[in-house]
């Protein structure tokens, strides 16, 4: 990747992604994650590369809305456990260094300043369903689901989730999304309010292209400041938990619970 040296958009080729897409069709940028053949699990360098397509989106004056998405059958399935097991279990801080990438790609996903929409494809699971709930808006296709599972590979989903999910979807289904670590089918993820739409998957770039071309007509520094004012619960529960939980996820790569539970899911696949 580029570094910048200013805050001055860059081409989408001399960025040099390798695990995301950056396509740019003004008024619109198109973040892609591009692992398919990992369902789109987000590893360090994604995540970086994540961080970085936010921020080159952000000082293009010509772009008005940002659409994220996954390639494949997949949307995002959360952290890489394959490659993440192997590197940071027992190790806390490396993982308290990974989780800071973490963190940096969801501040610069969510503070943007300008509308950001989930164009969910598929499957919709753990980190995953934190990345779609750091987006302003969400398209669904209707047979897809979103799953937390952190309660069963010895993680806690505090990296939006706990925070986020109460906001959302009140407080005794967000209990129920992340305690029983069933799948919320789309249908019912549109009911309780955690996606925009659950559509077809013939209708989800239509539905897509509709709300972009809605959210593109209106004023894009009032937006901005709309936007911020929205953020304002959001942005307090993070900020109040984010670190906490950064350092707590990271110290929890010691104990016996957390090593068993992601050895047991890494054997199993």
């Amino acid at each position: 990747m580029t570094e910048p040296s200013s805050p001055t958009p860059v081409a989408p080729e001399d960025l040099d992604f390798e695990r995301i897409l950056y396509e740019r069709s003004p008024p619109r940028v198109t973040i892609t994650l591009n692992r398919p053949e990992r369902l789109n699990a987000f590893d360090f360098q994604m995540l970086r590369e994540l961080a970085r397509a936010a921020e080159n989106a952000s000082w293009d004056d010509e772009i008005r809305v940002v659409v994220l998405t996954g390639a494949g059958r997949a949307f995002c399935v959360g952290a890489d456990l394959k490659s993440w097991g192997e590197e940071y279990l027992g190790n806390p801080d490396a993982y308290w260094k990974w989780f800071g990438a973490f963190k940096d790609a969801h501040d610069r996903l969510r503070e943007l300043g300008k509308p950001t929409l989930a164009r969910i494809n598929g499957i919709c699971v753990g980190g995953g369903n934190e990345l779609q709930m750091a987006c302003d808006l969400a398209v669904m296709v209707d047979d897809a689901f979103i799953r937390h599972v952190g309660l069963e590979h010895g993680s806690v989903p505090a990296g939006g989730a706990t925070q986020w999910l109460p906001v959302m979807v009140g407080e005794r289904r967000a209990r129920e999304i992340v305690l029983l670590c069933e799948a919320v089918p789309a249908g019912q993820a549109e009911a309780w309010g955690l996606v925009n739409r659950a559509v077809p998957a013939a209708l989800l770039d239509e539905t897509v292209d509709e709300l972009v071309e809605k959210l593109a007509a209106k004023l894009p520094t009032t937006t901005r400041y709309a936007k911020q004012q929205l953020n304002f619960w959001r942005d307090l529960s993070w900020h109040e938990t984010i670190n906490h939980a950064r350092e707590w996820l990271a110290l929890s790569m010691l104990n016996e619970e957390a090593q068993s539970a992601v050895r047991r899911f890494l054997d199993k696949k």
